[in-house]
């Protein structure tokens, strides 16, 4: 069973536009509510390419 609950609902806004972000610089087209027609590897490149940043402003912080 999946959980995608938003742990601070006040940031949802934010985190869809962070994922759309995402989605635009690996070249996939998201459309806002559901995107069940993603492949998994689409998908997966969404969620590394948010890692990645993460990690980047991460490391940018502890400077």
């Amino acid at each position: 069973m999946a959980r995608n609950k938003t742990m601070v609902p006040e940031a949802k806004a934010a985190l869809d536009k962070f994922k759309m972000e995402a989605a635009s610089e690996v070249g996939v087209n998201l459309k806002d509510g559901y995107n069940g027609d993603l492949t998994s590897k689409q998908a997966g490149s969404v969620g590394g390419q948010m890692v990645k940043k993460m990690i980047e402003t991460a490391e940018k912080n502890m400077k």
